[in-house]
């Protein structure tokens, strides 16, 4: 049975249970990262910290541990499962209060590390590429809901997720409600175009991936890409000569269809290819953790 680390002390699975008062379940009221560990390394584990912390700051909540105690907690939970290869999510919730929204009569904040195996998409599809739809769903506009927050209120994703499933797809492409292409429910999009490799612009609403920031910054580059954050239309990307997604736990992945529409000649490309490449390439030969 896997051990879960809760706040300060590891627990069995069946023990890990949070009370029916805590604002995270009540309302959403807390933020989270999922983060990858592979052969016993943390994938971008100062990023992700950051990114959570920012998080925790954006929305007024007080971690009850700071980020060097996260990073012990990480590890000692890895540790514990006796996992190298793993799925990490870490929680922050508001914490136990009453049952109005004042999030200030939650005196303690929870905080939770589970460490588990995952498998977002099937191999075969980093091989043939895989099929996604455009969701009638748009994304938050970021006057509503600050896209840093990585929040644990998710219904906006869940809902495009659920068009996605209906559809018989895994992913789904949301807009935002200019109708610029903005991100999918759990990744991040690029795309390809004449040797130019575009991504969304944070000004459109999108969460501001880790991973698609590895990519941008490191994994492009040394592929001999440089990548350019743009504002554009679902059209553009319809006419893309390749489309990739990227995410904690989706890595790096192509897309050859969109809808009814092929993209490309159908099949992942040289670009993507190289991508995933360099991507795998970097996580055998010493994960980087910074």
């Amino acid at each position: 049975m896997l051990r879960i680390w809760m706040d300060g002390q590891l627990v069995p699975q069946s023990e890990a249970t949070v009370s029916v008062y805590d604002h995270g379940l009540l309302y959403g009221d807390g933020c989270f990262e999922g983060i990858r560990a592979y052969g016993g390394r943390v994938l971008k584990l100062k990023s992700h910290l950051a990114r959570m912390y920012e998080s925790a700051s954006l929305i007024r909540l007080a971690p009850a541990y700071d980020m060097e105690e996260i990073e012990d907690a990480i590890r000692e939970t890895l540790a514990a499962n006796d996992l190298k290869d793993a799925y990490i999510r870490l929680v922050f919730t508001r914490g136990v209060g009453t049952l109005g929204l004042h999030p200030f009569k939650c005196p303690t904040p929870g905080t939770i590390v589970i460490a588990d195996k995952i498998q977002l998409y099937p191999e075969e599809l980093y091989e043939n590429g895989m099929h996604v739809i455009v969701a009638k769903r748009p994304r938050i506009p970021i006057p509503c809901l600050d896209p840093r927050i990585k929040s644990l209120n998710y219904l906006n994703n869940i809902l495009a997720k659920i068009e996605a499933i209906d559809a018989g797809v895994l992913e789904a492409i949301m807009l935002n409600t200019d109708g610029q292409v903005a991100e999918c429910t759990g990744d991040n999009i690029f795309a390809i175009k004449d040797g130019r490799i575009l991504t969304p612009s944070t000004s459109t609403g999108i969460l501001h991936g880790v991973t698609r920031r590895f990519v941008i910054k490191e994994i492009a580059p040394a592929c001999g890409y440089e990548v350019e954050e743009a504002v554009f239309p679902l059209d553009e990307l319809l006419s893309a000569d390749e489309v990739f997604l990227t995410g904690t736990a989706a890595e790096v992945i192509g897309v050859t269809r969109i809808d009814d529409t092929v993209i490309g000649d159908g099949t992942v490309g040289p670009v993507t290819k190289a991508c995933i490449a360099e991507f795998r390439r970097r996580i055998a030969e010493g994960c980087p953790e910074d």
